[in-house]
Protein backbone atom coordinates (compact mmCIF):
# COMPACT_ATOMS: atom_id res chain seq x y z
CA UNK A 1 0.00 0.00 0.00
CA UNK A 2 1.17 3.52 -0.76
CA UNK A 3 2.92 4.96 2.32
CA UNK A 4 1.17 8.32 1.99
CA UNK A 5 -2.32 6.81 1.96
CA UNK A 6 -1.50 4.35 4.73
CA UNK A 7 0.13 6.75 7.18
CA UNK A 8 -1.71 10.05 6.54
CA UNK A 9 -5.35 9.22 7.09
CA UNK A 10 -6.20 12.90 7.62
CA UNK A 11 -5.70 15.82 5.26
CA UNK A 12 -4.98 17.95 8.34
CA UNK A 13 -2.97 15.77 10.75
CA UNK A 14 -2.14 16.79 14.32
CA UNK A 15 1.09 18.80 14.61
CA UNK A 16 2.21 18.89 18.22
CA UNK A 17 5.37 21.01 18.13
CA UNK A 18 6.96 19.53 21.24
CA UNK A 19 6.68 15.99 19.83
CA UNK A 20 8.81 16.75 16.78
CA UNK A 21 10.76 19.91 17.57
CA UNK A 22 14.15 18.21 17.23
CA UNK A 23 13.19 16.71 13.88
CA UNK A 24 11.91 20.10 12.71
CA UNK A 25 15.20 21.76 13.66
CA UNK A 26 17.12 19.13 11.70
CA UNK A 27 15.11 19.29 8.49
CA UNK A 28 15.07 23.10 8.78
CA UNK A 29 18.86 22.97 8.45
CA UNK A 30 18.67 20.44 5.60
CA UNK A 31 16.21 22.61 3.65
CA UNK A 32 18.49 25.61 4.18
CA UNK A 33 21.40 23.73 2.59
CA UNK A 34 19.31 22.74 -0.43
CA UNK A 35 17.72 26.19 -0.63
CA UNK A 36 21.15 27.84 -0.67
CA UNK A 37 22.14 25.61 -3.58
CA UNK A 38 19.12 26.96 -5.45
CA UNK A 39 20.03 30.52 -4.41
CA UNK A 40 23.49 30.14 -5.95
CA UNK A 41 22.29 28.34 -9.07
CA UNK A 42 19.42 30.58 -10.16
CA UNK A 43 19.30 34.08 -11.65
CA UNK A 44 18.04 36.65 -9.15
CA UNK A 45 14.27 37.17 -8.99
CA UNK A 46 12.50 39.94 -7.16
CA UNK A 47 11.84 39.43 -3.43
CA UNK A 48 14.18 36.40 -3.39
CA UNK A 49 11.68 34.20 -5.22
CA UNK A 50 14.60 32.41 -6.89
CA UNK A 51 15.61 30.89 -3.55
CA UNK A 52 12.40 29.16 -2.52
CA UNK A 53 11.36 25.52 -2.61
CA UNK A 54 8.04 24.20 -3.93
CA UNK A 55 5.60 21.62 -2.64
CA UNK A 56 5.30 18.51 -4.79
CA UNK A 57 3.40 15.23 -4.83
CA UNK A 58 6.19 13.70 -2.74
CA UNK A 59 7.76 16.52 -0.73
CA UNK A 60 9.66 19.76 -1.45
CA UNK A 61 11.67 20.54 -4.57
CA UNK A 62 14.05 23.16 -5.91
CA UNK A 63 12.47 22.86 -9.34
CA UNK A 64 14.72 23.14 -12.39
CA UNK A 65 18.14 24.77 -11.93
CA UNK A 66 20.53 25.39 -14.83
CA UNK A 67 24.03 23.92 -15.00
CA UNK A 68 26.30 23.69 -18.08
CA UNK A 69 24.04 22.67 -20.97
CA UNK A 70 21.50 20.94 -18.76
CA UNK A 71 19.25 21.17 -15.72
CA UNK A 72 19.45 19.70 -12.25
CA UNK A 73 16.88 19.36 -9.48
CA UNK A 74 16.93 18.38 -5.81
CA UNK A 75 13.78 17.00 -4.20
CA UNK A 76 12.97 15.97 -0.66
CA UNK A 77 10.89 12.83 -1.11
CA UNK A 78 9.07 12.60 2.21
CA UNK A 79 7.02 9.61 1.07
CA UNK A 80 10.09 7.44 0.66
CA UNK A 81 12.34 9.51 2.96
CA UNK A 82 15.10 10.27 0.50
CA UNK A 83 16.75 13.28 -1.09
CA UNK A 84 16.66 12.79 -4.86
CA UNK A 85 19.27 14.43 -7.12
CA UNK A 86 18.33 14.47 -10.80
CA UNK A 87 20.34 16.02 -13.62
CA UNK A 88 20.45 16.06 -17.40
CA UNK A 89 22.89 13.43 -18.76
CA UNK A 90 23.42 12.01 -15.26
CA UNK A 91 22.25 9.06 -13.22
CA UNK A 92 19.68 9.91 -10.54
CA UNK A 93 21.09 9.74 -7.00
CA UNK A 94 19.11 9.00 -3.83
CA UNK A 95 20.38 10.02 -0.39
CA UNK A 96 18.52 8.33 2.45
CA UNK A 97 16.86 10.52 5.09
CA UNK A 98 17.20 9.13 8.61
CA UNK A 99 18.47 10.38 12.00
CA UNK A 100 21.78 11.85 10.85
CA UNK A 101 23.70 15.01 11.64
CA UNK A 102 23.50 18.16 9.56
CA UNK A 103 27.26 17.82 9.00
CA UNK A 104 26.83 14.29 7.62
CA UNK A 105 23.94 15.33 5.35
CA UNK A 106 25.96 18.31 4.07
CA UNK A 107 29.05 16.20 3.36
CA UNK A 108 27.21 13.47 1.44
CA UNK A 109 25.11 15.89 -0.60
CA UNK A 110 28.07 17.92 -1.85
CA UNK A 111 30.11 14.78 -2.54
CA UNK A 112 27.35 13.51 -4.83
CA UNK A 113 27.01 16.89 -6.56
CA UNK A 114 30.74 16.95 -7.26
CA UNK A 115 30.58 13.42 -8.67
CA UNK A 116 27.78 14.57 -10.98
CA UNK A 117 29.93 17.44 -12.25
CA UNK A 118 27.82 20.06 -10.47
CA UNK A 119 30.12 22.51 -8.72
CA UNK A 120 28.34 24.95 -6.44
CA UNK A 121 29.49 26.80 -3.34
CA UNK A 122 27.11 28.15 -0.73
CA UNK A 123 27.31 30.41 2.30
CA UNK A 124 28.00 27.70 4.88
CA UNK A 125 25.83 28.94 7.75
CA UNK A 126 22.06 29.15 8.28
CA UNK A 127 20.11 32.37 7.87
CA UNK A 128 17.33 33.59 10.18
CA UNK A 129 18.72 31.40 12.98
CA UNK A 130 20.59 32.22 16.15
CA UNK A 131 22.93 30.55 16.90
CA UNK A 132 24.03 29.94 13.33
CA UNK A 133 26.26 26.85 13.46
CA UNK A 134 28.15 26.16 10.21
CA UNK A 135 26.51 23.22 8.45
CA UNK A 136 29.76 21.26 8.15
CA UNK A 137 30.26 21.50 11.92
CA UNK A 138 26.71 20.88 13.08
CA UNK A 139 26.57 17.56 14.89
CA UNK A 140 23.90 18.82 17.29
CA UNK A 141 20.82 18.52 15.06
CA UNK A 142 20.41 14.87 14.08
CA UNK A 143 16.74 13.85 14.52
CA UNK A 144 14.39 12.45 11.89
CA UNK A 145 10.97 11.08 12.85
CA UNK A 146 9.46 9.74 9.63
CA UNK A 147 5.86 9.97 10.79
CA UNK A 148 6.20 13.56 12.02
CA UNK A 149 7.86 14.63 8.77
CA UNK A 150 5.09 12.96 6.79
CA UNK A 151 2.45 14.73 8.89
CA UNK A 152 4.07 18.14 8.38
CA UNK A 153 4.34 17.57 4.65
CA UNK A 154 0.65 16.53 4.46
CA UNK A 155 -0.34 19.71 6.33
CA UNK A 156 1.78 21.70 3.86
CA UNK A 157 0.08 19.97 0.91
CA UNK A 158 -3.39 20.82 2.24
CA UNK A 159 -2.29 24.39 2.89
CA UNK A 160 -0.76 24.63 -0.58
CA UNK A 161 -4.03 23.57 -2.21
CA UNK A 162 -6.07 26.24 -0.43
CA UNK A 163 -3.39 28.88 -1.05
CA UNK A 164 -3.41 28.06 -4.77
CA UNK A 165 -7.17 28.64 -4.99
CA UNK A 166 -6.79 31.88 -3.05
CA UNK A 167 -4.00 33.00 -5.40
CA UNK A 168 -6.20 32.38 -8.45
CA UNK A 169 -8.58 35.16 -7.37
CA UNK A 170 -5.94 37.85 -7.93
CA UNK A 171 -4.77 39.24 -11.29
CA UNK A 172 -2.22 41.71 -9.91
CA UNK A 173 1.36 40.82 -9.10
CA UNK A 174 1.41 37.79 -6.82
CA UNK A 175 4.12 35.44 -5.65
CA UNK A 176 4.01 31.71 -6.29
CA UNK A 177 2.86 29.54 -3.42
CA UNK A 178 6.27 28.58 -2.10
CA UNK A 179 8.26 27.35 0.88
CA UNK A 180 10.74 29.79 2.41
CA UNK A 181 13.52 27.79 4.06
CA UNK A 182 14.73 30.81 6.05
CA UNK A 183 11.73 30.93 8.38
CA UNK A 184 10.46 27.45 7.41
CA UNK A 185 7.03 28.58 6.25
CA UNK A 186 4.68 28.15 3.30
CA UNK A 187 3.66 31.56 1.98
CA UNK A 188 1.91 33.51 -0.77
CA UNK A 189 2.04 37.30 -1.18
CA UNK A 190 -0.13 39.78 -3.09
CA UNK A 191 1.12 43.18 -4.21
CA UNK A 192 -0.80 46.44 -4.57
CA UNK A 193 1.50 47.71 -7.34
CA UNK A 194 2.83 50.59 -5.25
CA UNK A 195 6.27 51.07 -3.76
CA UNK A 196 6.66 50.72 0.02
CA UNK A 197 8.71 52.81 2.46
CA UNK A 198 12.19 51.49 3.24
CA UNK A 199 11.85 48.49 5.55
CA UNK A 200 13.69 48.91 8.86
CA UNK A 201 13.20 45.42 10.30
CA UNK A 202 15.81 42.70 10.56
CA UNK A 203 16.25 38.97 11.08
CA UNK A 204 19.15 37.09 12.72
CA UNK A 205 22.01 36.44 10.31
CA UNK A 206 20.19 38.07 7.41
CA UNK A 207 21.59 41.03 5.44
CA UNK A 208 19.39 44.09 5.90
CA UNK A 209 19.51 44.74 2.16
CA UNK A 210 17.75 41.41 1.52
CA UNK A 211 14.90 42.35 3.86
CA UNK A 212 14.62 45.79 2.29
CA UNK A 213 14.39 44.38 -1.24
CA UNK A 214 11.86 41.76 -0.11
CA UNK A 215 9.59 44.52 1.24
CA UNK A 216 10.30 47.15 -1.39
CA UNK A 217 6.67 47.06 -2.55
CA UNK A 218 3.36 47.21 -0.72
CA UNK A 219 2.13 43.72 0.20
CA UNK A 220 -0.55 41.61 1.82
CA UNK A 221 1.05 38.31 2.78
CA UNK A 222 -0.14 35.10 4.42
CA UNK A 223 1.43 31.82 5.36
CA UNK A 224 1.63 28.65 7.42
CA UNK A 225 4.29 28.24 10.11
CA UNK A 226 4.80 25.11 12.28
CA UNK A 227 6.08 26.88 15.42
CA UNK A 228 9.34 27.29 17.35
CA UNK A 229 10.72 26.88 20.86
CA UNK A 230 9.74 30.48 21.64
CA UNK A 231 6.25 30.05 20.21
CA UNK A 232 5.39 26.33 20.03
CA UNK A 233 2.05 26.68 18.25
CA UNK A 234 1.54 26.00 14.53
CA UNK A 235 -0.39 28.89 12.98
CA UNK A 236 -1.61 30.53 9.85
CA UNK A 237 -0.64 34.20 9.72
CA UNK A 238 -1.44 37.31 7.71
CA UNK A 239 0.18 40.73 7.67
CA UNK A 240 0.46 43.87 5.55
CA UNK A 241 3.48 46.01 4.80
CA UNK A 242 3.26 48.87 5.31
CA UNK A 243 0.62 48.18 7.95
CA UNK A 244 -2.18 50.79 7.84
CA UNK A 245 -3.05 52.31 11.23
CA UNK A 246 -6.48 50.66 11.33
CA UNK A 247 -5.49 47.34 9.76
CA UNK A 248 -5.37 45.40 13.04
CA UNK A 249 -8.77 46.77 14.09
CA UNK A 250 -10.60 45.22 11.14
CA UNK A 251 -13.01 42.36 11.70
CA UNK A 252 -11.71 39.20 10.05
CA UNK A 253 -12.92 35.62 9.74
CA UNK A 254 -13.27 33.14 11.32
CA UNK A 255 -14.22 34.13 14.86
CA UNK A 256 -11.17 32.16 16.12
CA UNK A 257 -8.74 34.49 14.32
CA UNK A 258 -6.99 37.11 16.42
CA UNK A 259 -4.67 40.11 16.12
CA UNK A 260 -1.29 40.33 17.88
CA UNK A 261 -0.14 43.84 18.73
CA UNK A 262 3.38 42.62 19.48
CA UNK A 263 3.75 40.83 16.14
CA UNK A 264 1.62 43.17 14.04
CA UNK A 265 -0.13 40.22 12.41
CA UNK A 266 -3.39 38.30 12.35
CA UNK A 267 -3.20 34.66 13.43
CA UNK A 268 -5.37 31.57 13.16
CA UNK A 269 -4.34 28.43 15.03
CA UNK A 270 -3.65 25.41 12.86
CA UNK A 271 -5.54 23.26 15.38
CA UNK A 272 -8.68 25.37 14.90
CA UNK A 273 -8.53 24.70 11.17
CA UNK A 274 -7.67 21.04 11.64
CA UNK A 275 -10.75 20.24 13.73
CA UNK A 276 -13.19 22.47 11.82
CA UNK A 277 -16.16 20.94 10.04
CA UNK A 278 -14.83 22.49 6.82
CA UNK A 279 -11.10 23.26 7.24
CA UNK A 280 -10.65 24.54 3.68
CA UNK A 281 -13.48 27.06 4.02
CA UNK A 282 -12.23 28.27 7.40
CA UNK A 283 -8.75 28.85 6.03
CA UNK A 284 -10.05 30.52 2.86
CA UNK A 285 -12.21 32.86 4.96
CA UNK A 286 -9.11 33.84 6.92
CA UNK A 287 -7.05 34.48 3.79
CA UNK A 288 -9.76 36.48 2.04
CA UNK A 289 -10.84 38.57 5.02
CA UNK A 290 -7.30 39.49 6.06
CA UNK A 291 -6.48 40.46 2.47
CA UNK A 292 -9.60 42.65 2.34
CA UNK A 293 -8.56 44.25 5.63
CA UNK A 294 -5.23 45.21 4.05
CA UNK A 295 -6.73 46.28 0.72
CA UNK A 296 -9.48 48.40 2.27
CA UNK A 297 -7.38 50.15 4.90
CA UNK A 298 -4.49 50.55 2.46
CA UNK A 299 -6.77 51.86 -0.29
CA UNK A 300 -5.62 49.39 -2.93
CA UNK A 301 -7.01 49.78 -6.46
CA UNK A 302 -8.95 46.55 -6.14
CA UNK A 303 -10.88 46.95 -9.40
CA UNK A 304 -7.61 46.38 -11.30
CA UNK A 305 -6.28 43.60 -9.07
CA UNK A 306 -9.07 41.11 -8.47
CA UNK A 307 -10.86 38.58 -10.64
CA UNK A 308 -14.34 39.76 -11.61
CA UNK A 309 -17.12 37.45 -10.41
Amino acid sequence: MNTFIKECDSAWPALDYDSWSETLKTIHQWTQIVGKIRLQSMPWQNHSWHTTLYITARGFTTGSMPYHNGIFEIEFDFERHALVLSATFNKTVRIELYPRTVADFHKELFAHLENMGIHVKIHGQPNEMDPSIPFKDNVENRSYDKQKVLDFWQASVSTHNVFQRFRSRFVGKCSPVHFFWGAFDVAVTRFSGRKAPLHQGSMPNMPKSVMQEAYSQEVSSCGFWPGSDASPMPVFYAYAYPSPATYGKQKVLPANAFWSDSMGEFFLKYDDVRVAADPEKMLMDFLQSTYEAAAITGKWGRENLEVST
